[in-house]
């Protein structure tokens, strides 16, 4: 189809452009790699099968907005098969006898003919939502701290891709419709584009074969143009994703954090002041970023109006790159991603991480963040100095001497593992439950649930210490690797069959983080094991509620480290359909629960300045159910939504599922 002149004008483009290309994955390997470690591309062999599922299905997008997603997905799938489709025209440009032969053909013509249309539609359903109604989450507030460049950048590059796109698939489209025009006779295999072929009524054979060169240059010339400006825009997440989900260091929990040996007496940096101490999945991020908001619609501290946007801190670090060649003089992480005051806003509750659709970890970028402050800094909130002196001195961060570890248990029979060394199961009762007057509540009721049911348990007692959650994510990784090494020697020595935890937290670090510290131990929360009690007729239950009126309406609050981090989520509402309960479920529920806001060690200070607090607006979440109770399976927070529930005038009850439960064992 091309002429001479044309053919070799057009090599000569692509040189140009695969030299452009290689210039700019240069620049962009070599930002990656001034992060900390290297990727295992051993592990990229192991999930390519779900990556592709994942790529194909467009599943991580589909968890949210429902009809985005689904434009985006007719967005994707149609440039997916114009990956092909552009190589065949090329090759076709070159070479115009070569067509795919019978059926073959017949199918390809008419993929790509969908193809176009549902780029198209996908591409203007897009135009019409970002730049005439303007949805308030697809930007952040002015509070925020975003770069000036990406305010404006975000919206441009959307201008310009859109724009792109546009012309690349409707000239594509358009000279498919010119070459049927000029067959003379709609081809049934290209329905759309037969359909507009009167557009060309009354031009020549010579103006058909024009407007069919015209619309090659504009189709495919284009691209030329484009390939090189693509690495700076948001769409070059269509490599950076697939990568992302290839390459990611292998985590067995969105939570887990990395283990740092505070024996090495060589480390001189902990945590992250700026861009290249980050680790190089880190710096990946920001090119896998969509700019789509969706992490900051589900940020807690987001929502009730504090400065934290796990978005902005992305899109801040993307901006930032896109400057430079070198990360060897980038300025502070707090001064132009993420402001101090929202670093210490975060409540480590993994919404963020677990709704991005390209598997971007920003809550990891703000530990790091915590980490450099706390370590090297000495700069925190003052409020955590209470906790991080309790959990110093007393292995708590309430600071009870360990003394009165058991004081909780008075007049319960809970026999500490010197009264019996060989327990079927060990119970971490945790720091809460153990000293705190709520929570204590609930390891009574959890007493008498395993004393109903006969089973052989023990607990540490005084030798249980905290097992440092709050330290580390608070930044204070010294004192959690002092804990973390005395509970797991401990633990060792005892050889616990089965570790059952009141407190999610508990759970997680003991499952999720000791076996880096040579700890292994299968770990299950209590309502997991209520739940095999009941499933195993050991649990005696009354056939109706102890007030006699049958089943009540109660929400259940889903906790973070027991839900997205740990995706325990059908076990407690099992415990309340045994304890008689009608759930009635809050609009933010299971894998989308809204925090309490205790986790990240917000426990231990007062929350950053906002429109409200997160666990208030928990409470009036719960409250607009109609149920007036809400249950809870984590003592953090029992006592976080139970204050909140004081302040709302008590209108909605807090409740631990173990209590509920307890209230129905059979008196024998």
């Amino acid at each position: 189809m091309l002429t001479l002149p044309e053919k070799i004008i057009f090599t000569l483009a692509v040189l140009a452009t695969l030299a452009a290309v290689y210039f700019g994955v240069r620049r962009l390997v070599r930002l990656i790699s001034a992060g900390h470690g290297s990727p295992d591309w051993k592990l990229a062999w192991k999930r390519l099968v779900n990556v592709l599922v994942r790529m194909v299905t467009f599943q991580p997008v589909f968890r949210f907005r429902f009809w985005p997603s689904l434009f985006h997905a007719l967005v994707g799938w149609g440039f997916g098969f114009y990956i092909l489709v552009d190589l065949f025209d090329v090759v076709h440009g070159y070479l115009p006898g070569f067509v795919f032969p019978g059926v073959v053909g017949n199918v390809y013509r008419l993929l790509a003919d969908l193809s176009s249309v549902a780029v198209l539609v996908g591409v203007i359903f897009f135009v019409f939502r970002r730049f005439v109604f303007r949805p308030a989450n697809l930007s952040t507030r002015q509070t925020t701290l975003l770069s000036p460049k990406a305010r404006f950048g975000i919206w441009r590059d959307s201008a310009i891709v859109a724009t792109f796109i546009i012309i690349h698939v409707g000239s594509r489209f358009a000279g498919e419709s010119l070459a049927i025009a000029a067959t003379g006779s709609p081809d049934p295999w290209q329905p759309f584009a037969s359909a507009v072929i009167g557009l060309w009524a009354g031009m020549s054979p010579q103006a058909l074969v024009v407007g069919e060169h015209v619309a090659f240059w504009l189709a495919i010339g284009l691209i030329m143009l484009f390939i090189p400006y693509f690495p700076y825009t948001k769409h070059v997440h269509l490599f950076f994703a697939p990568l992302n989900f290839l390459l990611k260091p292998e985590r067995r929990s969105i939570g887990e954090l990395g283990y740092i040996n505070l024996e090495d007496t060589s480390i001189e940096q902990f945590g992250a002041a700026k861009l290249n101490e980050l680790g190089w999945e880190q710096l990946m991020d920001p090119y896998a970023c969509i700019m789509c908001f969706r992490c900051q619609e589900v940020c807690p501290a987001y929502a009730t109006g504090k400065v934290l946007s796990p978005a902005a801190l992305e899109i801040n670090k993307r901006y930032f790159l896109n400057t430079v060649n070198s990360l060897a003089d980038s300025p502070a992480l707090t001064g132009f991603a993420i402001p101090e005051e929202a670093v210490w806003a975060c409540t480590s509750c993994g919404a963020c991480v677990d709704i991005c659709p390209v598997g971007n970890e920003p809550m990891r970028d703000i530990l790091d963040i915590r980490r450099n402050l706390v370590l090297m800094e000495n700069n925190f909130p003052k409020q955590l100095e209470s906790a991080f002196r309790g959990m110093e001195r007393a292995a708590n961060p309430w600071g009870v001497p360990s003394t009165e570890r058991m004081k909780w248990a008075e007049g319960l029979k809970v026999p500490t593992i010197e009264q019996n060394p060989e327990p079927d199961v060990l119970w971490w009762v945790g720091c809460a439950p153990a000293t705190e007057a709520r929570a204590q509540k609930t390891a009574r009721a959890f007493a008498k649930i395993l004393n109903s049911a006969g089973v052989n348990f023990a607990v540490l007692g005084q030798n249980e210490q905290c097992t440092g959650d709050s330290a580390r994510r608070a930044g204070r990784e010294d004192i959690f690797f002092g804990l973390a090494t005395a509970n797991v020697e401990i633990l060792n020595e005892v050889k616990p069959k089965r570790i059952v935890t009141t407190c999610p937290h508990c759970l997680h670090t003991l499952k999720n983080e000791y076996p880096a510290f040579g700890g292994n131990y299968e770990v299950i929360h209590y309502t997991q094991l209520i739940n095999e009690l009941v499933r195993d007729g050991k649990l005696k239950l009354e056939s109706q509620a102890p007030d006699g009126n049958g089943s009540k309406a109660i929400t259940y609050h889903d906790p973070c480290y027991l839900g997205r981090h740990n995706g325990i989520y059908e076990d407690p509402r099992l415990v309340l359909k045994e304890a008689q309960a009608e759930l009635v479920e809050m609009p933010h529920h299971s894998d989308k629960s809204f925090c309490c806001g205790a986790g990240g060690g917000q426990m231990w200070k007062e929350e950053e300045p906002g429109t409200g607090r997160i666990s208030a607006a928990r409470v009036a979440e719960a409250k607009a159910t109609g149920a007036e109770t809400m249950a809870v399976a984590c003592p953090f927070c029992m006592i976080m939504l139970t204050d909140a529930a004081k302040a709302d005038g008590e209108q909605v009850k807090v409740v631990d599922v173990a209590e509920l439960l307890a209230e129905r064992i059979q008196e024998t």
